[in-house]
């Protein structure tokens, strides 16, 4: 009876060491599959909500994808996302709550350079990769850090390469002689300009007008009219968005139509834009683009789902360019914990320093400073014909992505 006991006991004992195991078992496999935490804050409001807005929905499909597909190192991707309401100060708070309070496993940055440089520099504080869609001012990339990329091809002064090109190698009799720069003084923006204006006098064209305005300003008629004044052939505007509308909504009620207009971040809004100052008006206007719709092939990974998921989800809406970009800079993040296998913060770091990555972009790369190596594409909004609202925004350079095989020159008059 003794030894039926002591069975009885044992047996007893084995199934409850089983039981626990099968317990630990789960709860090692709840814990492999918690979701990987990734971390955002983006201004949803305030004077950059529009681009704002547009880079989560990017990152929105992204996650889409990517979970679709098992999702990242076979986790489902939790996207834990802020309103910074375009304020520095908030993004501060916002980046460290996600770090210290969330948790979270990775970042992914905001747009703007304003936002991403105080962003960047809690990131650097706490050695975590930091992949910033949108902010490619040099006061970015002057400090130090380790942890910071800029997921688009080129720096703020080489943005507009491509159009300082175009414009220097136009005939002599069609070459403008004079051009108006006017920016918001905004880390971005502000660079690109000098970039163009730059190159554009050691060509010999001359600057005419140059006037930094602060962020915020809404009555761009003095502006407009001085311009008009200066007769400048061309303008090239440092213009996030609201400031290049207003523009040329003011350009065109002094009754002024430049020969050319080149804005930087503004004409990239697609759909907001074309609504904002009317479609026909969007005729002829220069802009640097990272990302073109019809770009595929293994250069391009992921480009036509990305534009599929999108006008899906977004009632067939064309995305904009900051919702590319920000795809784009999610793209780079999971290329590099893919091929880390894990979440090694210093092991990613080192892996984008050393490797490309192939993006909806296109191929990207990093100097030891986190800056890209490539160039931006130009494009134009075309209407064809001229007269009618068939107009959409076309690559016109380089000739290897170019959709359009002419450039509008000179700009139509406002409609």
């Amino acid at each position: 009876m003794r030894k039926l006991r002591w069975g009885l006991v044992l047996a007893a004992v084995a199934a409850t060491l089983v039981a626990a195991g099968q317990v630990a078992a789960r709860s090692g496999s709840t814990a492999a599959a918690a979701p990987i935490k990734v971390g955002i804050s983006l201004p949803l409001t305030g004077d950059f909500s529009e681009p704002g807005t547009a880079a989560l929905r990017g990152y929105q499909i992204w996650q889409q994808l990517v979970n679709a597909k098992g999702g990242l190192l076979g986790r489902k991707v939790q996207l834990i996302v802020k309103d910074d309401r375009s304020d520095q100060n908030t993004i501060v708070s916002d980046y460290n709550a996600l770090i210290n309070q969330n948790k979270v496993d990775l970042l992914l940055g905001t747009f703007s350079s304003l936002l991403n440089l105080p962003a960047s520099a809690v990131a650097e504080k706490f050695h975590m990769v930091y992949v910033e869609p949108a902010g490619g001012s040099p006061r970015l990339f002057n400090r130090g850090f380790q942890y910071l990329f800029f997921a688009q091809q080129a720096t703020a002064p080489h943005q507009a390469d491509l159009f300082s090109k175009w414009v220097t190698n136009l005939p002599a009799n069609q070459r403008p002689q004079t051009a108006a720069y006017p920016t918001q003084d905004d880390p971005f923006a502000a660079p690109v300009v000098a970039g163009v204006q730059a190159k554009l006098e050691k060509a010999g064209i001359k600057t005419v007008y140059s006037t930094t305005y602060p962020p915020g300003t809404t009555d761009f008629d003095t502006i407009a009219s001085a311009i008009k004044s200066s007769k400048a052939d061309i303008v090239v505007q440092g213009a996030v968005f609201d400031d290049g509308v207003g523009l040329i909504r003011s350009m065109k009620k002094v009754d002024y139509n430049p020969r050319a207009l080149f804005q930087t971040s503004a004409p990239s809004e697609s759909k907001t834009f074309s609504d904002a100052i009317g479609l026909a008006n969007t005729n002829g206007i220069f802009y640097a683009v990272s990302w073109s719709p019809s770009a595929k092939g293994p250069k391009y990974p992921l480009n036509p789902e990305f534009l599929a998921a999108y006008k899906k989800k977004f009632k067939g809406q064309i995305p904009a360019e900051d919702a590319a970009d920000a795809f784009a800079a999610a793209q780079v993040l999971q290329t590099a914990v893919t091929k880390v296998g894990k979440i090694d913060q210093d092991a990613i770091k080192d892996y984008l320093h050393s490797k490309p990555v192939r993006t909806i972009l296109g191929p990207l790369s990093w100097d030891s400073t986190g800056a890209p190596r490539q160039a931006f594409f130009l494009a134009q909004w075309q209407c064809n014909p001229p007269a009618s609202t068939n107009c959409a925004s076309q690559i016109v350079a380089p000739k290897v992505v170019a959709t359009a095989k002419s450039v509008v020159f000179p700009k139509p008059e406002w409609k």
